[in-house]
């Protein structure tokens, strides 16, 4: 669903396998035919592309988050290692610069899925807060803008702190009523689960009830701040 890189893999800044002139993600002169409209991303590639220097698996993770205008119980799916591999290709990237190995691929699709899931997880944190109205949200669709950074990304940089690396909105479907919402990925380093980013999400400002839910939790983390984490003592 989107690309984060680890150390020694290759490093994409905009967070997306290629990018277009538009500052979008995927570049904006593909054929219409080849974009999928969901995800905005190419139709999927399982070919190994001519050069390449050894085999990728071609087989691709069930997510857990669910699917929206799908068939029951449907979930998105994740990219497989070779559809990343052409997707880099795809944008310019010369694997040979980066002495690319088998195990620096399974890590970026490990850290890719692995932070998509915490993006779910936090988005549903919100919807929590409309389970009378509905009790299973769907992703319906998403997209990448890495250059339009938020208004929230803009006033934290006038404070000082560093810009996100890369922009999502995903719009879930709310048993029929779609609601955008900003992911800011800000970089953190890869810990043990292969969690690459910290992520801050939260729904757009595009209606009232949004406003709203976004004036509650501000309202509940300022009352009730979070204890800082406890460090482990040396043994």
């Amino acid at each position: 669903m989107r690309l984060f890189s680890s150390a020694g893999s290759p490093k994409d800044q905009n967070g997306c396998p290629y990018q277009g002139s538009s500052g979008a993600c995927p570049v904006a002169s593909e054929a219409a035919s080849e974009i999928n409209p969901l995800n905005m991303m190419p139709r999927e590639n399982q070919n190994p592309s001519p050069d390449q220097p050894f085999p990728l698996p071609t087989i691709r993770e069930v997510s857990s988050i669910p699917k929206a205008d799908a068939k029951e119980n449907e979930r998105w799916v994740y990219p497989s290692p070779q559809m990343f591999w052409n997707a880099m290709l795809r944008k310019g990237w010369r694997w040979r610069d980066d002495q690319i190995s088998p195990k620096d691929m399974e890590h970026i699709i490990r850290i890719h899925n692995a932070n998509n899931e915490l993006a779910w997880r936090e988005v549903l944190k919100w919807e929590a807060m409309h389970a009378n109205e509905c009790l299973t949200p769907k992703l319906r669709r998403f997209a990448g803008d890495s250059q339009n950074y938020s208004m929230r990304a803009r006033f934290r940089r006038m404070l000082g702190y560093q810009l996100p690396f890369d922009r999502h909105d995903w719009v879930v479907d709310r048993c029929g009523k779609d609601v955008r919402y900003i992911i800011d990925y800000y970089d953190s380093g890869v810990d043990e689960d292969y969690n690459f980013a910290l992520l801050d999400v939260r729904p757009a400002l595009d209606s009232f009830s949004a406003c709203w839910d976004r004036v509650k939790v501000a309202w509940v983390r300022w009352t009730h701040p979070e204890p800082p984490p406890s460090s482990e003592k040396s043994q």
